[in-house]
Parts: structure tokens; sequence; C-alpha cells
């Protein structure tokens, strides 16, 4: 403890988090790695080995680029930095091609570009109202907030198991978010608008930017404050954007849970109605990634994480929250203490009966099932907290 507390007053904390979980990233290095792997390889070939006019014509793979062109570039340059590691992963013939090299660039490549990952979480905790500070410094908002954004489960199992590159998109959004917070709306439009060209699933998000940035930079008389305040009129500057987002986010949440559980990490060390919808969002949320790591190896892995994760925001947001009331009603208590029962069920019990071979889907929809209550009932308190509190506040103003 005597050496967070040091660590606190340099600074030094943030970069001990980072540093932290880059080496965890390292460790998974070896670990399974899904069909998007290949998808990647299959990239990184084609931008390097054809014309422009070709790259989204390219059909030799089922794994066709189907991505913004942002995204097209970012594969040719890296395509630049892997032919010195193995020329032959550049080969569009070379089908489902896997050598050691070509997984050590693919996995480094990723861990790397999460540099402005955590460059947009400084940012963001730049952002965090100082007022709520505990003693401790693991008691403190920005602390908490650091270890929920680097630390994210989702984004560790999605991205150095499974393998994708959400890591630095998260990046854009995020500090496009920060900009917003910073009142530099131009820049956050711009990252947006970037973020866009990257990956179009972000694009439902869209329509509550284009609201917000109309009510707060468009049509004002240089008030952005008081525009935002029309528009969101019991949030804080900083609440309005994130809980316009949250809401098109949790609409997509079958493609995007992880968008809208990371853009939800900044509102839980505000309140504490929005740290429980945080925590049934993100439970409930990660769990629903556990069938993306259906082999044995990352069995335990998977649930290690996850419960290190989960019982680390659970007690830090209580502890954040501690002289307000609990976190969580009966109901909910009990529909996420349920997680446990169907985990032993869908991984150590159904392997075992007559029904693995005729309805193997079972746990995969057990688990989509269940996952979706969660959500959905997320999604419904974040909505009804929003009217509430939109209701409060007009009573005041009045």
């Amino acid at each position: 403890m005597a050496a967070l507390t040091i660590a606190t007053g340099t600074g030094n904390w943030f970069s001990a988090l980072a540093l932290g979980v880059t080496l965890l990233k390292c460790l998974l290095i070896p670990t399974y790695h899904s069909t998007d792997f290949e998808v990647h390889r299959n990239w990184l070939a084609i931008t390097h080995s054809l014309p422009i006019s070709q790259w989204y014509y390219e059909a030799t793979s089922e794994w066709t680029l189907d991505y913004p062109p942002f995204f097209a570039w970012f594969e040719y340059i890296l395509s630049h930095v892997a032919k010195y590691f193995d020329q032959e992963m550049l080969n569009v013939h070379n089908l489902n091609y896997s050598s050691s090299r070509t997984l050590l660039f693919q996995r480094f490549s990723v861990i790397f570009m999460d540099v402005l990952f955590v460059y947009a979480v400084r940012e963001c905790c730049k952002c965090i109202d100082g007022k709520k500070v505990g003693k401790e410094l693991t008691e403190k908002p920005k602390f908490i907030l650091s270890v929920l954004l680097l630390w994210n489960f989702g984004l560790l199992i999605v991205d150095h198991i499974h393998f994708q590159y959400n890591g630095f998109l998260f990046g854009l959004m995020l500090l496009s978010i920060a900009r917003l917070f910073q009142k530099r709306h131009m820049e956050g439009a711009f990252l947006f608008a970037v973020l866009l060209h990257f990956k179009h699933i972000y694009l439902y998000v869209a329509p509550a930017y284009g609201v917000y940035l109309l009510r707060s930079y468009c049509f004002t008389a240089n008030k952005p404050e008081s525009a935002a305040s029309s528009l969101f009129p019991t949030l804080s500057f900083q609440e309005g954007p994130l809980s316009c987002i949250l809401g098109s986010k949790l609409l997509g949440f079958v493609q995007c849970f992880g968008q809208s559980a990371v853009c939800h990490r900044l509102l839980s060390v505000g309140k504490a109605g929005d740290a429980s919808i945080f925590l049934i969002l993100t439970t409930t949320g990660h769990y629903s990634l556990f069938p993306l790591l259906f082999t044995a190896p990352e069995l335990p892995i998977k649930i290690l994480l996850m419960l290190l994760f989960t019982i680390y925001s659970i007690s830090s947001l209580k502890t954040l929250f501690r002289k307000e009331k609990p976190l969580f009603n009966w109901m909910e208590t009990f529909y996420l203490l349920g997680l446990g029962p169907l985990e032993v069920c869908c991984e150590f019990v159904f392997p075992f009966t007559s029904w693995k071979v005729k309805y193997p889907f079972i746990p995969l929809l057990l688990t989509s099932v269940y996952c979706a209550v969660g959500i959905t009932y997320a999604w419904f308190k974040l909505y009804v907290s929003v009217l509430i509190d939109s209701a409060i506040g007009k009573t005041k103003k009045q």
C-alpha cells in the first residue's frame, strides 16, 4: 500500500497498470485464435500483393475484405512490417497459413496498436470529477476507471485470444468522447468520423453524435453549456453524450456489447445508479462472450480472468459508493449469481449428457437467452434512470 501511495504523487500508477496488462497480453500469445486470425492475414496479403483497384474484389479466400477504406490502408501499412517477419503470410494463395512468426506478428500488432487505447484512457481519466477522492489510491475514481478500462476482460479475450483489433478502435471512440468532455467538439467529431472509416459497425451511433453536436456546438450563441443543458437537462456535460451514445449502443448489443460496456465505464464512477447498470451490463455481457472460447485449454483462463475482473469491479465500486444504497437489489443479485450454475451446467454437466450429440446448440442457446434478459434489463434501467432524472431536473428548474 505504501508503494501505491508513493506512486500516486508521481502518476506512475497509470504506467504500472498499462505495463501490467501489456505483460498479460504477451502471456496470452500462445492461446487459441479464431478464424479472424486468418481473416486479417488474408487482408494483409490482399493489400500488400494487389493493386488498390482489386482490394475489394479479390475472392480467392472466403474472407474477403469488407471493412471501410481506412482499415484496408491500416492493413496495407501493417503488411510492410509483416514482410520482415514472414513473407509467405502475404501470399494471397496461402490460405489458412499460420507460422510461428506470423502468429507473433499478428499478436504483437494488436498489442502495439493498443497504445492508442491506453492514451485515450488517460485522456478520459483527466475528465473525471476529482471531488469524490478517497484516502487510498485504490479508492480514487481515476484509479478505478483506469483499471476497469485497461484491464477490460472483454477486450482481453476478444482481441488477445479470439483475435481482433477492437482496442485501438475503442481508443478512437474514447478519445472522441474525451474531446467532447473537454469541449473540443470539432476534434471529437473528426475522431468519430475517422472511426467510421475504420469500422462501419459504429455507424448506428452516428445519430446520437449528430444530435448532440447540433445542440451543443452548432445551435449555440457561444453558449455550449446552455445548449447541452437544453438537450440533457439533468445530466452534466460529461453525462449527456455518454447517455445518448449508450442508448444507441444498447440497442445494438448483440454485435456491439464491448462498445457499450467500455463506454459505460466512464459513467460507472460518477453515480451509484450508473455503477449498478454498468455492473449488470458488463458482468452479463462478459459472460455472453464465453462461447467464443470453446477450447478446453482456455476454459480456466476465461473463468479466472472474468472472476478477477468481476470481483474487482463490484468491490471497488461498492467501496466508492459505500455511503449510498446497495448497488443491487435482491432480484439483480439473484440474477447475477445465477451465472454460476449456468456455467456449471453448460461446461461441466451438459457434455456428459446424451443431448450433447443430438442437441449441441443447447449451451449456446441457454447462454444467449439468459444474457439477453440481463442486457435488456440494463437497457430499460438506463432509460428509466434518464427519464426520472429528467423529471427531477425539470421540477428543480421550475
